[in-house]
């Protein structure tokens, strides 16, 4: 019988607080985003979209949820 394996939920919890704080951390400037031209709001929330996936550290989450190695 194989055992559960207590990474992919911790890993799993890691990622969500990930996430929550990227998103807090851009929604602190959505006022000042607010003001802008809706093609640099466009841009600013694409940008943070899309650099939380080279900007934090979940591609080596995801590596030790299934090797149990960071690299």
């Amino acid at each position: 019988m194989i055992e559960p394996s207590w990474r992919k939920p911790v890993g799993a919890l890691l990622i969500l607080a990930i996430v929550l704080l990227w998103t807090v951390l851009f929604a602190t400037f959505s006022d000042s985003v607010a003001t802008l031209h809706w093609t640099l709001q466009l841009v600013y929330y694409a940008l943070a979209g899309l650099a939380w996936i080279w900007l934090t550290p979940v591609k080596p989450i995801l590596r030790w949820m299934q090797t149990t190695r960071w690299r």
